[in-house]
């Protein structure tokens, strides 16, 4: 009846207005262009085992190139001795050449995706009932391929804004044998990609259900740096019939026993202070109160409690250490001469895994079980980058813009990005993207990754709204 009734209503209303201009056609604003960079993109495999991130680089610089970029603008780079390893920044000068440049960061590579493991070819990207699937759909090639399209729109459009923009697409992120192009970037090539601060992936927005309701905005302000540790007792070993209290498996089970007993006392930044604040409204209730706890006396044994069954939660609030991997023994009638165990620690900003190491030592308090950093390409985590007005301000402008009510919430980001790659050489770098994701996070890392279609399409359009605010923002 209401539906009638408001049909009856615009009938009414249409009727009186039916020989006025006809209304303007909306503006195109490229999505077709987009949609086909996206699929390149995503369909060029970036895998460290089969892929090759400098393809997809230079794909997306002769995109740019076709939209009328110069050659001096387009640097397709390759770490020495990585000819798969590249990436790509481009440049989008700015009006003032006193005022410094904005960052648009992405990685381009992907974690790995066995055909027979998933529902549809990962490396072709499939529209389906709302999404898209594909490997990397998401993670990172959604922001990728939105930074790339900016730059091709802005240039349709004849825009020149007041600041630098610069692109940078970078392989290695996601580990697992290529070169971190981020972090050789920032310690080979700072003067490509120096800005005034960069923007990232890292954060986004949370929905309450597959395509439901927005209920939080996140930028990610710093984030925790990830280091291993291998703890190792060894022993003389000898016959498994003649049992001795000394041993190798024994001493080890102690020692992750005492791992797993063991937490890392709460710590609280400037980000995590505006998290707990922010979303204590925003879950209300027993939660929503330790949340206010929390932020007043980082001690509250009891909101400490409480928050910390809660996994998201309690991974922003410390420093955690976790057995991933263990082994020992040598064979199945024989005692174990050496055990290994694997810790995987996620680092609060600001604490260095020198520290973590030595807080290791003491709480598995056994001198026959060493307890050595596992070599990575990794940096320690920096203190989070200010959240200052000019950064938040327009985030929260354009966001409210958009989504009406949807609060703007900073995070702490407990897994890792290219940030600290930047962040560690004096460029800020903030996660922001407008994309909106279900509660399994678009499975990202896993099977059947994606996406939703309006995710995108609006992630896109906040993108271009905020770098153009950015990009006219007085110092």
């Amino acid at each position: 009846m209401f539906r009638f009734a408001a049909a009856l209503v615009a009938s009414t209303l249409l009727a009186g207005v039916a020989h006025a201009a006809p209304a303007k056609a909306p503006a195109d604003t490229g999505e077709a262009q987009f949609r086909s960079l996206y699929k390149e993109l995503v369909e060029t495999n970036t895998t460290f085992s089969a892929g090759d991130c400098t393809l997809a680089a230079q794909r997306m610089a002769d995109r740019l190139k076709t939209a009328g970029f110069a050659d001096s603008q387009l640097t397709v780079f390759t770490p020495p001795g990585r000819p798969k390893d590249g990436g790509l920044v481009a440049v989008f000068p700015g009006k003032d050449p006193k005022a410094k440049a904005i960052l648009l960061l992405a990685h381009i590579d992907v974690v790995e995706a066995k055909r027979e493991d998933w529902e549809r070819d990962p490396f072709k990207l499939v529209e389906e009932n709302g999404y898209f699937y594909a490997r990397g759909a998401s993670d990172d090639k959604a922001q990728a391929s939105i930074w790339t399209d900016l730059f091709v729109r802005f240039k349709r459009e004849g825009y020149q804004p007041r600041r630098t923009l610069k692109v940078a697409l970078t392989c290695g992120e996601e580990g697992g044998g290529h070169v971190n192009g981020a972090r050789w970037l920032a310690e080979n090539r700072r003067d490509l990609v120096d800005a005034a601060f960069g923007l990232n992936e890292g954060a986004g927005g949370a929905l309450d259900a597959p395509g439901g309701k927005r209920v939080v905005h996140n930028i990610q302000a710093g984030e925790k740096s990830s280091f291993s540790y291998r703890l190792e007792a060894t022993n003389p070993g000898g016959h498994s019939s003649r049992p001795v209290p000394d041993n190798a498996i024994y001493q080890l089970a102690k020692a992750v026993d005492r791992i797993a007993a063991y937490g890392f006392p709460v710590q609280m930044n400037d980000t995590t202070r505006a998290y707990f604040t922010r979303m204590a409204g925003v879950v209300g209730g027993e939660r929503g109160a330790a949340m206010k706890a929390i932020v007043a006396n980082p001690g509250d044994k009891a909101a400490d409690a409480l928050l910390s069954r809660d996994a998201n939660d309690n991974a922003i609030l410390r420093t955690t250490c976790v057995a991933t991997q263990i082994q020992g023994g040598h064979a199945q009638n024989a005692l174990p001469q050496r055990a290994t165990a694997t810790i995987n620690c996620r680092i609060f900003p600001g604490e260095t895994a020198g520290q973590v190491r030595d807080t290791l030592v003491k709480v598995v308090g056994d001198a026959k079980v060493s307890v050595s950093t596992v070599p990575l390409d990794r940096v320690d985590a920096k203190p989070a980058p200010p959240l200052t007005p000019n950064v938040l301000g327009p985030i929260e402008k354009v966001s409210q813009a958009m989504w009406p009510g949807v609060p703007v919430v900073p995070i702490l980001q407990a897994g890792g990005t290219d940030a600290p790659a930047f962040i560690a050489v004096g460029i800020p770098v903030y996660g922001v993207s407008g994309l909106f994701y279900d509660p399994d996070l678009g499975r990202l890392h896993g099977l059947n990754e994606r996406i939703g279609v309006t995710s995108l399409m609006e992630g896109r359009e906040f993108s271009y709204r905020l770098v153009k605010m950015y990009a006219e923002a007085k110092d």
